[in-house]
């Protein structure tokens, strides 16, 4: 079933007025909790890489 330009464009209108706009405290903790949860996994990825290091230092004696 097609649809004019026109009654896409009002169903367009339709949707967009359902759908929940973040206010600016929202944006703002959403954001803050990203770059929060990026630098923990960076600091977890460091230290997974520093105990593989160590170990196979150990393992294969070098350094």
């Amino acid at each position: 079933m097609a649809t004019n330009p026109l009654q896409f464009l009002q169903q367009v209108r339709s949707e967009t007025a359902k759908v929940h706009w973040p206010n600016r405290k929202e944006v703002i903790t959403t954001t803050v909790m990203v770059f929060v949860m990026a630098a923990l996994t960076s600091v977890f990825f460091f230290l997974v890489d520093l105990v593989i290091r160590f170990g196979l230092n150990a393992a294969l004696g070098v350094g």
